[in-house]
């Protein structure tokens, strides 16, 4: 009994402390959080923000049509949800840093060379892709479906149903943008060989198109604007993960390749 009360002694106070600093790091991206979203509501505001946010859905409805709340306390709860959302993107390189400051004391050297870049890619990528969904993919959409719209129909969408369609897509694209990553992880991992993934190319294109036809509205303007950067972006993936595995291994794997 007293051998194994041994092995157990001092076990519990790393434990606490890890907990302790995980505790630290989610306070800190919350107080980062925070305060981006009290210098939004400052300015531009959360009326400001839905008007930014509504503005491609805007510019293609009639002349004097605007959007509508059909619940009572939609018009306040709403913008505010919009700027919590906008703040968490803005502040999502800080809430990245300290996920990678809790993990990277416990990581060796050539694991901290594959974490740190792909967490700065990963959300340069999400970014990226909620971007391209706002300033393109969008505009393109809503002109393709009111050009279709019967003139006997005046469209006034209800800001909750916008909003929930507005956050499908952006997770949908944000995600979508982070193919390169996956990649490069399942590669790295070993998961899956560099070779195999070139043969999955075609197979992977199909994926891409049926995954663009589930999550996307029912319109081939947002379905190829979704299944397109998919296959771009898996090509990129394979191209980074042959420079990762190469860059990354450890240093007795890499004396074996050196040796061979």
């Amino acid at each position: 009994m007293s051998e194994s009360k041994d092995e157990l002694e001092g076990t519990e106070q790393p434990f606490v402390s890890h907990l302790i600093e995980l505790r630290d790091r989610l306070v800190r991206a919350l107080i980062a959080i925070a305060v981006v979203f009290g210098a939004l509501c400052l300015w531009p505001g959360p009326a400001g923000l839905y008007d930014l946010l509504a503005a491609p859905l805007v510019a293609h409805l009639p002349k004097g049509t605007t959007l509508i709340a059909t619940n009572v306390i939609s018009p306040f709860i709403v913008p505010l949800k919009i700027t919590l959302m906008a703040a968490f993107l803005v502040a999502l390189p800080i809430v990245l840093y300290q996920l990678w400051a809790f993990v990277a004391p416990g990581l060796y050297s050539h694991e901290k060379k594959l974490v740190l870049p792909l967490v700065v890619s990963s959300t340069l990528l999400f970014i990226s892709g909620v971007a391209f969904c706002y300033f393109f993919v969008f505009g393109q959409v809503f002109k393709f479906i009111q050009g279709f719209a019967p003139k006997s129909i005046t469209a006034a969408p209800d800001i909750e149903a916008y909003l929930s369609f507005v956050l499908t897509m952006f997770i949908a694209f944000g995600a979508t943008f982070e193919v390169p990553v996956a990649v490069v992880v399942l590669a790295r991992m070993g998961l899956v060989t560099v070779a195999k993934l070139k043969e999955w190319r075609g197979y992977f294109v199909v994926v891409a198109f049926i995954v663009a036809a589930i999550i996307t509205p029912p319109d081939v303007v947002s379905q190829l604007s979704l299944a397109i950067p998919m296959c771009l972006l898996y090509e990129v993936g394979i191209w980074a993960a042959q420079i990762f595995i190469k860059h990354t291994q450890a240093p007795d794997a890499e004396a074996k390749s050196a040796e061979s």
